[in-house]
């Protein structure tokens, strides 16, 4: 059960709010009759100071907020806190192909790419399992995963550009490295969670298509984070003449999407950069629901001290 976008572990404790509503139309029903029929009630208002009523009414709110709070910490309200992961798998995937070798982003598009890409691997956790896929025509399992940084590292300086893009090859193959993942020494029945990061700035246009790719990896719960690297003023040059090679933001929109990862877009090596990071952060972290009972209750103290202060002026002679 939700209340107020939480969740809580004994929500049908939760009917005792009821009681606040109840408590409130009978307190307004006796403090209005009182003021009508108690004798001499007129000459006494002349003598009581006009702000006692509103620190009554003060005092009675902060009184059910307490008791509002109270109950809710009864009820064992519950939130979600990030926790790093100890183990995941993390598939990157760089497009190599010659639309790679733009030069709007400095030196090129693959060399600024490969810099931020050995920089995301590094900042990783140590127990997490790195592979390396790169693609063009066709795609290949470079690094299968591993927790060894420099063997991934070295790969990916060694990239080199080739013909034509088949991004749903790059996606099928990040799946079958995922099945070469080494089992956990502790628990050999366990699976990590996996994640695919893939770089590309080009259209498909060989091989499997590659919603389907990204279908299929949504439904093994493998999400993918695709990075549109480039400008749309990108070109290189083919037989002499240049040849524009604008990103293609809809396919990796696409990509996202339908395997439920996210969708990131980066012009500059330095927002590349700043992209890797928060792809980090989502990867190396879960949410893990924590019971926040004592949140509540400490809102209750402070209502309730607040009521108690209000209480007390109405009957203290302040200097």
């Amino acid at each position: 059960m939700i209340l107020f976008e939480l969740e809580f572990l004994r929500p049908e404790r939760l009917w005792a709010l009821a009681i606040i509503p109840m408590i409130a139309a009978l307190y307004l029903v006796l403090a209005g009759r009182t003021a009508t029929h108690r004798p001499g009630s007129a000459r006494l208002r002349l003598v009581i100071p006009k702000d006692a009523l509103w620190k009554r009414h003060g005092a009675v709110l902060l009184a059910l907020l307490s008791l509002a709070s109270l109950i809710v910490a009864w009820a064992m309200p519950k939130d979600y806190v990030n926790v790093p992961r100890d183990r995941a798998t993390v598939v990157v995937v760089v497009d190599v192909s010659w639309s790679m070798e733009a030069t709007d982003v400095e030196p090129n598009r693959l060399r600024a790419a490969q810099e931020s890409a050995k920089q995301f691997v590094v900042s990783l956790p140590e127990r997490f399992n790195v592979a390396l896929v790169a693609f063009a025509g066709t795609a290949r399992v470079a690094v299968p995963p591993t927790i060894d940084r420099s063997a991934v590292t070295r790969s990916i300086d060694a990239l080199e550009m080739a013909p034509s893009t088949a991004t749903g090859e790059g996606i099928y193959a990040s799946l079958e490295a995922l099945k070469l993942v080494p089992p956990n020494p502790d628990d050999p029945e366990d699976v990590p969670p996996a994640a695919i990061v893939l770089l590309a700035d080009g259209a498909t246009n060989i091989g499997r298509n590659s919603g389907e790719a990204a279908e299929q990896a949504g439904e093994q719960g493998v999400p993918i984070y695709t990075i549109a690297y480039g400008t749309q003023n990108g070109w290189v040059e083919s037989n002499g003449e240049r040849q524009r090679v604008a990103v293609d933001h809809y396919e990796l929109s696409e990509i996202a999407k339908r395997s439920g990862g996210k969708k990131f877009s980066a012009e500059t090596a330095s927002e590349l950069r700043e992209i890797y990071d928060a792809i980090r952060s989502d990867i190396g972290y879960e949410k893990v629901p924590t019971e926040v009972t004592d949140r509540y209750a400490g809102l209750a103290i402070i209502f309730a001290i607040g009521a108690a202060l209000g209480v007390i002026s109405l009957g203290a002679r302040w200097p």
